[in-house]
């Protein structure tokens, strides 16, 4: 999902670095230590990330600020007592991802060399959350020492309404105008012109009203009698009239919101306390990516990066959550298809029928000094958009969700048909319409991603070995459901297309000296011969033969691709290799969630149970049980956790949903909402849980409670209640 666009430079992957030097004037760059971890919380279209302070631009390098529809409305916020540096005692984000809560003290303060506030005796409670457009603190000061105290405390801030692009790196020629600020006497008005001729204005209340309040700074005289307590309230609103919530209520609405948001979700406990909080973690962080939009609920991709609507990471997101909570997958099908593209416009890669890549709303994108305004460079979520809106359908029976997606359904069928296959060989293919474009278009957008045995670039029209997967199991999927609706002549053609692709497919990917399927075909028909990951994604899909299937599945979990914690983007040996780059050698999370769909495909319930384990135990040792968008692909050693990528996005919505992924092929879930019933499909539980409990699982308006239990080698299904008319099946079918 990077966006790497330049005219006057080469392009190169956003989110990685090269081997060539060159930087790429959107390239993410990883500036070194910083001496503050990073804590982030979202709501809407805002996002802030603070240090473990939860300071603003303390801290060396980093994204930090708070940002309104990318773009930067505080990018300083920093608290004092006597002009000192406050010492920390401890930094949380509450379990839901609704509040940051920092526990704060004075350091030693001295006056002419004697010691006037002896350290610890200020005990300061920095409490945040966001809502609705605005950031809301407080600050409460409590005087533990047996004597009065007479403080300075300072609140030091500013902005520069910093484009995301801009912070990311891109430095601009010419930028609009900051606006002198407006200071009252409990508020100032930060304010800033841009060349868009959009007026951006940040608003900093203060409750009560400061000793001093400057242009950057409001400062309180404060006296504490020993255990005397006082509060201070902020309120920093982004694009929004001065009015705003009171901090308490606001806060309550806050936590009432997510609430409501996940009251039909499906919940999960098992036996392990670890995977427990993991599973908590990540539904906390889904649920705090997941936006409400005109279209419905959408989650957005990754922070700090990628806060917005991404084609490709919405759509397989909902994937991989559409067994837990499918309201997401109607949400993200509805968006999408609201910004379908319907004509064609060379600039930013779009063509009647293609689903968006990418989304932006800052100054450089209405400008189109980025072209992400609408950003449509992606071969592989038109045929996702497909599938999902066929897996929606089959897992909710909702067939007037699907009805009204139908004319968007034929016109990205249309894209996949024609202009996605311009040499008419049967393979969709991708290749930018300018040299602004993503030079690469599947997930794998780096660069260097696709390339040859010899480590030569992949040139001219590419067709990725998974795209054509997906196109296949897109039109399987799509034909089932054409059926169901009577549309039976157009499922027989449906299925005749996906015939002739994977017999195609197989004669022109399969590499029998390598026993796997090659990354991609170039523009001469030539293909990739290289080992990696797409060729587990292949499985996902269901396009390769079962034997090859098999040959796949063991080859991903050699050494050569197994580090230990998870399968690697390519295997190690292979040109190109380099366990610390973004896509040639990293293990991410999502990839390996699709794969381990894909061993269940084939009844490959060993393999997703050692893959399951290495990212369960990866898992347990990244802070807050958060996996993130990608780690090194280092091998394990022994009484070490994994290494991590410096600027990886967490949380990241995909990988956040990985998790329950790999619950969901472990006991090969699947819905048939035709019979009322819910199938467990040669259902396996990993060595580390003996047990797991799926409550409210949702089924044509009914509710199912039941419990997995692990017996050495095999399980037991039980139901523990049920509301309505369903029922559990369990099959062993291999």
């Amino acid at each position: 999902m990077n966006t790497e666009f330049g005219t006057a430079a080469p392009v190169i992957n956003l989110r990685s670095p090269q081997q060539n030097h060159i930087q790429a004037p959107f390239y993410i760059p990883a500036t070194g230590p910083t001496s503050r971890p990073r804590r982030a919380l979202k709501h809407g279209d805002t996002f802030i990330v603070v240090d473990s302070h939860g300071d603003i631009g303390v801290s060396v390098g980093g994204p930090d600020g708070l940002f309104h529809l990318d773009t930067r409305h505080l990018s300083q916020l920093e608290l004092q007592v006597n002009g000192s540096q406050l010492l920390l005692l401890g930094s949380n984000v509450r379990d839901d991802n609704a509040v940051l809560s920092v526990d704060l003290t004075n350091p030693d303060i001295f006056f002419d060399k004697k010691l006037v506030l002896p350290k610890d005796t200020v005990h300061i409670v920095r409490t945040l959350f966001l809502w609705q457009g605005a950031s809301y603190h407080r600050f409460g000061l409590r005087n533990y020492g047996n004597r009065r105290v007479a403080i300075r405390f300072t609140i030091n801030f500013e902005n520069d309404f910093a484009d995301l692009f801009e912070v990311r790196g891109l430095r601009r020629q010419k930028r609009g105008n900051l606006v002198p600020a407006v200071v009252g006497a409990d508020r100032v008005i930060l304010a800033y012109q841009g060349l868009d001729r959009v007026a951006r204005h940040t608003a900093l209340i203060f409750d009560p009203a400061p000793t001093e309040l400057k242009a950057t700074s409001a400062s309180y005289v404060i006296e504490l009698l020993p255990t005397q307590s006082r509060s201070v309230f902020l309120t920093i609103n982004c694009n929004r009239s001065s009015k705003s919530a009171q901090f308490f209520r606001g806060m309550r609405a806050a936590r009432r919101e997510l609430k409501v948001a996940s009251r039909d979700t499906a919940a999960v406990e098992t036996s392990s306390e670890i995977f427990n909080e993991i599973l908590c973690r990540s539904i906390a962080d889904l649920r705090m990516l997941i936006s409400d939009t005109p279209e419905g609920r959408y989650p957005y991709a990754g922070i700090p990066w990628y806060s917005t609507t991404f084609g490709r990471d919405g759509l397989i997101t909902a994937l991989q959550m559409l067994w837990l909570d499918p309201s997401i997958a109607r949400g993200v099908l509805r968006r999408l298809a609201a910004f379908q593209a319907r004509t064609e416009d060379s600039t930013v890669d779009a063509q009647p029928g293609k689903i968006l890549h990418e989304m932006r709303n800052g100054e450089m994108a209405n400008l189109r000094e980025i072209p992400f305004g609408l950003y449509y460079g992606s071969v592989d979520s038109t045929p996702l958009f497909i599938l999902l809106a066929a897996l929606y359908a089959e897992r909710t029976g909702d067939d007037a969700t699907l009805l009204e997606l139908w004319p968007s359904i034929n016109a990205a069928l249309g894209w996949i048909d024609g202009p996605a296959d311009p040499d008419h060989d049967g393979f969709v293919e991708y290749e930018r319409a300018t040299e602004s474009g993503l030079a690469n278009q599947g997930w794998k957008d780096s660069e260097d991603a696709i390339f040859h045995a010899d480590g030569s670039l992949a040139q001219g029209r590419i067709a990725l070995a998974e795209v054509q997967g997906y196109v296949f199991a897109a039109k399987r999927a799509l034909s089932r459901c054409a059926r169901r609706i009577g549309k039976i002549d157009f499922a027989h053609h449906l299925d005749s297309s996906a015939d002739r692709l994977a017999e195609r497919f197989e004669s022109a990917f399969w590499c029998s000296e390598l026993q796997t399927y090659a990354l991609a075909l170039d523009g001469e028909k030539r293909p990739c011969r290289v080992r990696t990951s797409n060729a587990g994604q292949v499985l996902f899909s269901g396009i390769a033969k079962a034997d090859r299937a098999v040959l796949v599945a063991n080859d991903l979990l050699s050494s050569k691709f197994f580090s230990g914690w998870g399968i690697r983007t390519v295997a190690s040996g292979e040109p190109r290799y380099n366990p610390m780059s973004y896509h040639n050698g990293s293990v991410w999370p999502h990839d390996n969630a699709l794969i381990a769909l894909g061993f269940a495909r084939y009844g490959l319930k060993r393999q997703i149970e050692r893959l399951f384990g290495g990212l369960f135990e990866a898992a347990g040792y990244m802070e807050f049980r958060r996996l993130p968008e990608l780690f090194c692909g280092f091998r394990r050693a022994h009484n070490r956790g994994p290494t991590l990528y410096p600027v990886a996005c967490c949380p990241q919505a995909w990988a956040s949903a990985t998790p329950f992924t790999l619950l969901e092929a472990s006991l090969g879930l699947e819905f048939d909402p035709t019979k009322n019933e819910i199938r467990l499909d040669n259902p396996h539980l990993p060595p580390f849980l003996d047990f797991v409990v799926l409550r409210n699982l949702q089924l044509g308006g009914s509710g199912l409670n039941l419990i997995v239990r692990r017996h050495r080698e095999d399980v037991s299904v039980e139901v523990l209640g049920s509301q309505g008319r369903i029922q559990v099946a369990v099959i062993h079918s291999r």
